[in-house]
């Protein structure tokens, strides 16, 4: 049993590559933003209350369901959070409400160079 924990590396590496080719590359996040995307952080109300980029809204993963009430399903979504895991959750949200241009950008400090 103890040698199945070897194969977790080259899965987690593989998961990583794929997790990474799904957020939003840096030219996607400057053209949505130019469209007016909303910027949406889904990690809790005391992570986001510590540190957060002023132009996010939090509406944490729990929350997301009714939460998404908030947002302009017409206008693109760029979804945050710590590191990139809930965020992708919280995509996978949105599109099944019928947000059609939601995208995630994995950690919300990524956010920092595109809105000084």
């Amino acid at each position: 049993m103890a040698e199945h924990w070897i194969y977790l590396i080259p899965l987690a590496a593989v998961a990583y590559f794929f997790w990474s080719r799904r957020s939003a590359s840096s030219s996607d996040i400057k053209a949505l933003l130019a469209k007016g995307a909303q910027i949406v952080d889904v990690r809790t109300k005391a992570e986001f209350k510590a540190a957060a980029h002023p132009k996010s809204i939090n509406i944490p993963l729990n929350d997301l369901e009714k939460g998404s009430q908030k947002l302009d399903s017409s206008r693109p979504v760029l979804i945050c959070c710590a590191s990139g895991s809930r965020s992708g959750l919280a995509v996978s949200i949105l599109k099944r409400k019928g947000f059609k241009e939601v995208h995630n950008l994995g950690s919300w400090h990524r956010i920092q160079s595109f809105l000084s």
